[in-house]
């Protein structure tokens, strides 16, 4: 598909009612083919077999003393106990069961009980990565293996980062919806104040979509989470100045903020949803807030000190979030199908986006329901 520039009209169009079948995106799989993070870097301590999972699939993920991280099917071929219950004794693991002993890349090198010549099929492993404080895997082809996130927000020494998650009890294209929709802003009325978001427009890819706002403060104080993140007061004559930028870049999410008169971005965040069960109706979100250090000894010890007021102001944003995409889970599960009527171009065109980079239901094709109804 080709790119669609931006619409610079303040108001976007309303389309009618879909009068024709859309695809229940609640229902569409992620696709295993690009890389996911399963778990924090702090999480996996050297020596330590560490349980993760990814979309239903039990994985195990390995830091040996020497060598890299390495991730693997987590279960034994033998009786198929878990092998994060084993015991890592160099670059392998040891299944805690009957010591069956299985490399980096799956294969079985040991049975205590066997002949070399004898050892058994071994189990799958995972292409695995470390960057960023994040533990990633390719859980799809390891040939597709290619084309890794840009972090480098995160890895530069231009950003100070604040590296957050949760697990969340809903499909993940809530997730992609609620932060790429800002008209929900009345919901954080309580955090922020009164917020007008002024849509500038939207372009959009086969594999990608990028919309852009700006804002106006029409009522309220200026949080001193807000405060630390601009380093300041911020006065009514930069409304409708600062950029956000939201792009969905399948299967991650960005946002970038240009203040007024800047050209560089003042935010960075990085963020993406990784389904834990089969049904993908838990996710677990891995997010990088990187917030750009100002120049200046003062200003970033101004930084530092309301680096507590920025986490604890972006934690309170996240709850609400996360309270409100776990009701529309409830919701849709309610009513056995997506009854949306939505208005928003922008979010219209995510749930194609998020449907055609998806997989179906398994062992169905993509499912069709009428929206309409």
């Amino acid at each position: 598909m080709d790119s669609i520039a931006l619409n610079t009209d303040d108001t976007p169009e309303v389309p009618p009612p879909p009068t024709e079948p859309v695809l229940d995106t609640r229902r569409v799989r992620i696709h295993p083919d690009h890389w996911y993070p399963v778990a924090w870097s702090r999480e996996l301590k050297t020596g330590k077999p560490l349980a993760v999972r990814f979309a239903g699939d039990p994985v195990v993920l390995v830091r040996p003393k020497e060598g890299a991280v390495f991730a693997l099917e987590n279960r034994c071929a033998h009786r198929q106990v878990p092998l994060d219950a084993g015991v890592v004794s160099g670059c392998a693991i040891r299944c805690g069961y009957h010591g069956w002993t299985y490399d980096a890349s799956g294969k079985c090198i040991d049975v205590p009980y066997l002949g070399k010549g004898k050892l058994p099929n071994g189990v799958k492993s995972y292409p695995c990565r470390e960057e960023a404080g994040l533990v990633f895997i390719f859980p799809g082809d390891p040939a597709k293996a290619g084309d890794f996130p840009d972090l480098s927000a995160a890895t530069g020494n231009l950003y100070k980062t604040r590296r957050f998650g949760r697990a969340v009890n809903c499909h993940y294209s809530f997730m992609h919806e609620n932060l790429m929709d800002m008209n929900h802003q009345f919901l954080h009325r309580k955090q922020m104040g009164q917020i007008r978001p002024r849509y500038l427009g939207r372009r959009l890819g086969e594999t990608w979509l990028e919309v852009q706002y700006t804002f106006a403060r029409t009522g309220g104080k200026q949080p001193l989470g807000e405060t630390a993140l601009f380093g300041g007061k911020r006065t009514k004559d930069v409304n409708d100045k600062d950029v956000m930028t939201i792009r969905t870049d399948y299967p991650y999410q960005t946002l970038r903020i240009v203040p007024a008169g800047g050209d560089a971005p003042v935010m960075e965040l990085w963020i993406v949803y990784v389904p834990l069960d089969k049904e993908q109706r838990t996710i677990r979100t891995f997010g990088l807030l990187s917030i750009r250090k100002p120049k200046g000894t003062l200003a970033r010890a101004g930084l530092t000190v309301g680096w507590p007021f920025l986490v604890a102001f972006t934690e309170r944003i996240f709850r609400e979030d996360r309270d409100i995409v776990e009701a529309e889970q409830a919701a849709h599960d309610a009513q056995g199908a997506n009854w949306n009527q939505e208005v928003f171009p922008v979010i219209r065109e995510l749930t194609g986006l998020l449907g055609r980079c998806g997989l179906p239901p398994e062992g169905m094709e993509p499912l069709l329901l009428n929206a309409a109804e």
